[in-house]
Formats: structure tokens, C-alpha cells, sequence
């Protein structure tokens, strides 16, 4: 049943969502003014690795959970605006998040917890430099949502024991997420190099979602529980529609 609390948020997560709302809004009229008019459409591959944590409330210390990310990317510039290259892009990927525990009670267990996304990020996308031979710098920022579509658990380390957990927090264990869905916003930068055969794009970055895994009603346990992600990958893009300009470099 989808109640009141499946869409709480709270008073940080308001202020990044109107924060990239401005963002967005911003945006709007710079893309209707007149700049140099552009029609760029490329499609291709992307590629990478995640290390993920969940903020979790209360507190569950971590390392690092590392996984490999994939998917599709597609890609519009619309224009050229003073020295800035404005598009967008839209990816559907892969990715393989969830937490990896810290435990220092002086057993050997070790945990990790597993969530499978399929995730579609939209993203602003402004480049500085060569549009078609040579490197660009890129910024790109925008929302990324996302389904959880199975869950798994990794145990080791002798006996299994949860006796001493820091602050007794063992919720955790041996219980799936409440919510499948997923949403935050993704910011990151790169450098792209163009040449005759496709554009390759190596980026970094960091997608701080907004919603919470675990039920974080007053009947939930976690009062926090959004997955954190640095992302590292490469993208491969290959023109399917060029401005024919000359002039372009």
C-alpha cells in the first residue's frame, strides 16, 4: 500500500531537489536564445566501475562496495552559446550498488549487501573546446531515477555472530529493502576526445540519492537509508546526425 510516508523528504533532500530545479530552470532560456545552432545526435556505450555506501541512520560504519556499471548512452547538442556547447544526455545502465560493512567486534564475519539497478540518468551537458578533432572539458549535471530489481547477501568469516554489532544494529541482516525505486541527482565532469572514428568520454561522477531503501516512517527502523555513488567510466559515441557547418571545429 502507497502511503504518505513512501514519499517523505526531508529538509536536505527539498533543498537539492530546488536546487536542480533552478538548475534546470536556468537553463531554459539560455537554450532560447540565439547561439550557433547545432543538431548532434550520437549513440553508443558506456562503461565503468562504482564504489557505493548507503547513508544510513543510525550509523552502520563501511568500506567501500565496488561493482562494474554498463548501459546505453544517447546524446543531443543543440547549440553553441558564447564558448559553452549545450546538449543533453540520457544513458539506461546497469549498476550494481548496496554497502559492504566495516565490522570491528572482533569477529571475522564479513557482509555485503547487493542491489541491482537498472538506472536512467538525464543529464544537462555543457562542453569548453573542440567539438569535432580534439579534447573538450565537460560538465553535466541533472536527475537520475532507478529500479532495484533483486537484492542479494554475501556472508564469510567463521561462525556468524551479531552479538557485539556497534550500536547493536543488526536490522539489516536477513532483510530485503521496503522500496525498489529509486531517485537522486547525478553531477559530474570529464574530458572528452573527438576524432574520425566517435567520441570517447572519460567522467567521474557522484550520484547522491534522495530516496531511502528501508521504510523510514515512524514504524521503520532506518531513519536514513539513500545510496551515495562515485562512478568512474568511459563513454564511446558515434554521430548519427552532424551540423553540417565547416566553420565547426
Amino acid at each position: 500500500m502507497i502511503t504518505a510516508s513512501t514519499f517523505h523528504i526531508g529538509k536536505t533532500q527539498r533543498t537539492l531537489l530546488a536546487t536542480l530545479c533552478c538548475v534546470f530552470l536556468l537553463s531554459t532560456p539560455l537554450a532560447a536564445q540565439v547561439g550557433e545552432p547545432r543538431s548532434d545526435f550520437a549513440i553508443g556505450g558506456n562503461a565503468g566501475w562504482t564504489l557505493n555506501t548507503m547513508n544510513f541512520s543510525p550509523t552502520i560504519k563501511q568500506n567501500y562496495h565496488q561493482a562494474p556499471t554498463f548501459g546505453f548512452t544517447a546524446r543531443y547538442i543543440s547549440e553553441k552559446y558564447f564558448s559553452s556547447i549545450c546538449g543533453v544526455q540520457i544513458e539506461v545502465n546497469f549498476a550494481q550498488l548496496g554497502w559492504k560493512e566495516l565490522i570491528e567486534d572482533g569477529s571475522e564475519n564479513q557482509y555485503s549487501h547487493h542491489l541491482n539497478y537498472v538506472q536512467l540518468p538525464m543529464l544537462m551537458q555543457m562542453g569548453w573546446g573542440r567539438e569535432r578533432r580534439g579534447l573538450k572539458f565537460v560538465f553535466e549535471a541533472g536527475p537520475q531515477i532507478g529500479y532495484c530489481f533483486s537484492t542479494g547477501e554475501t556472508r564469510g568469516g567463521g561462525a556468524w555472530d551479531i552479538s557485539h554489532r556497534p550500536n547493536n544494529v543488526v536490522y539489516q541482516y536477513d532483510h530485503d529493502i521496503d522500496r525498489r525505486f529509486d531517485y537522486g541527482i547525478a553531477v559530474g565532469l570529464g574530458l572528452e576526445l573527438s576524432t574520425a572514428v566517435g567520441h570517447f568520454l572519460l567522467e567521474g561522477r557522484y550520484y547522491y540519492g534522495l530516496a531511502d531503501t528501508y521504510d523510514s516512517s515512524k514504524q521503520g527502523y532506518f531513519a536514513r537509508s539513500a545510496n551515495q555513488t562515485i562512478i568512474a567510466k568511459i563513454n564511446y559515441l558515434f554521430d548519427l546526425h552532424r551540423t553540417k557547418n565547416e566553420h565547426i571545429k
